[in-house]
């Protein structure tokens, strides 16, 4: 059997595996070679974040978790290309990486599924049960219903849709872009950003090669998604202006208004909800990440060194 031209790093979840084929899907559109069977491998790897179910993610690293054995498998030559989701990604990659590519991004928003018939936050019963291992949900659901009690859920989409079912809490919150590309979106009632501002990157699938194989760097170029690159790069600036990890309820949604300008919103929260500053800016697309900067140093400014320390 001929040696595959290219070799994919990926999760193993349902979720990423998807993902993964609508990367290979894309390449072998771009390049009918790569269409071939066998052209193209996929490399499934158990990180850490797969391992770890018993702690939040803040608790046990950062998101870093889902990508940190993929990249060093990148970085020895064992896969050529490392695909990820782009919310699951550190804000500073490893020295030698790089994002060469990202594919267009599907619904950015937030999707509530409970136990029963509800479409929002505020259809909950008082006192319910909202099962979350990210922060920035947890902080964005008590801003707006402090009387919820929020527990940890971990795992992947069928495990934490799974627990809801098994009464383990009465309702959680899932990226949108997950439940439709594995055909589950009639599952939740879909929440606008003005009630859940989205995670930076959520609903773009990143692709990642290293720094010095330009030959995939020009095959990434192929299947960039230039609108959804612009986003994500705003997004990014944000997260690095405000040093975020894990560990800080942050989010941030950039979207294309008109042929050449990016509308971008930013949030930073305290992990049980008291307290959040939030800012929105518009600019041109060619400053995307000036525009971040800005934006990430303005919510600095307004949340002050006290407010900073409390969520780190």
């Amino acid at each position: 059997m001929a040696s595959p031209l290219l070799r994919i790093g990926t999760r193993g979840s349902p979720l990423a595996l998807k993902q993964a084929e609508l990367v290979r899907a894309a390449l072998g559109a771009a390049r009918p070679e790569l269409g071939a069977p066998g052209a193209i491998e996929m490399v499934p790897i158990r990180t850490s974040g797969d391992r770890i179910q018993d702690r939040l993610l803040s608790e046990a690293g950062g998101k870093g978790l889902f990508t940190k054995e993929i990249e060093e498998a990148l970085l020895a030559g064992a896969v050529d290309l490392a695909v990820h989701s782009a919310k699951d990604m550190e804000t500073w990659l490893p020295p030698g990486l790089v994002i060469a590519g990202v594919l267009p991004r599907e619904d950015p928003r937030d999707a509530l599924i409970s136990r029963s018939t509800v479409k929002g936050l505020a259809d909950l019963p008082r006192g319910a049960v909202l099962g979350t291992a990210s922060l920035r949900r947890q902080a964005q659901a008590l801003m707006r219903r402090p009387d919820l009690r929020v527990v940890p859920f971990r795992g992947n989409v069928d495990t934490r849709v799974r627990r809801l079912a098994e009464g383990q809490a009465d309702a959680t919150l899932l990226a949108l872009a997950g439940l439709k590309r594995l055909g589950m979106e009639a599952a939740g009632s879909v929440l606008p950003p003005e009630e859940m501002l989205p995670a930076a990157g959520q609903g773009i699938i990143a692709i990642e090669s290293r720094l010095s194989d330009e030959p995939c760097g020009a095959l990434l170029r192929l299947i960039d998604d230039p609108p959804s690159s612009v986003c994500l790069e705003a997004e990014r600036a944000v997260l690095a202006t405000l040093d975020g990890t894990c560990r800080t309820p942050i989010a941030a949604l950039g979207e294309r208004v008109g042929p050449d300008r990016l509308r971008l919103r930013a949030l930073i929260a305290l992990p049980d909800g008291s307290r959040s500053v939030e800012e929105e800016e518009t600019g041109l697309l060619s400053d995307a990440a000036a525009l971040g900067v800005e934006l990430g140093r303005r919510i600095l400014a307004k949340a002050g060194p006290e407010f900073l320390r409390a969520v780190r």
